[in-house]
């Protein structure tokens, strides 16, 4: 369901999970020199999720781990069903959730402090889904 490509020297791990990079393929590089060329930034990774139907899904989390630096650049790019990314403050309850459709070839851009003041997921959804494919462009240091 899930895989890493990037730079062969810059392993990764969240939730215990320690992934060993693939080495970068044709396809992975164009969509990675297009969006370096709108982010401004060199990304060392990308992690794909696959999602199969609305029954698959992504918890609330924070792409906050070490490797990834102090205000990590996170450049998602959605393939195939729509879906909805939520959003919700860490610490402000006061704050309502945020809900973003990420459609067939979208890019969400997350920098800065995102990942300490916000949480985001994929949620589960009880409608027909078809596939989706998300790759997460990262800088690994």
């Amino acid at each position: 369901m899930t895989a890493f490509y990037g730079d062969t020297s810059k392993d990764y791990s969240y939730s215990g999970i320690l992934m060993k990079p693939i080495e970068w393929n044709e396809e992975l590089l164009l969509i990675k020199n297009r969006l370096e060329e709108v982010a401004k930034i060199k990304f060392t990774s990308v992690l794909l999720n696959y999602y199969r139907d609305g029954k698959d899904s992504m918890g609330w989390h924070s792409d906050d781990e070490k490797e990834l630096g102090q205000n990590p650049v996170i450049g998602s790019v959605s393939f195939g069903e729509s879906r909805v990314f939520q959003m919700r403050h860490k610490f402000r309850k006061d704050i309502k959730k945020v809900d973003i459709k990420l459609t067939d070839g979208s890019l969400l851009l997350m920098k800065g402090s995102t990942q300490h003041f916000w949480q985001h997921q994929i949620p589960k959804s009880k409608r027909e889904l078809k596939l989706r494919i998300n790759l997460t462009f990262r800088v690994i240091i």
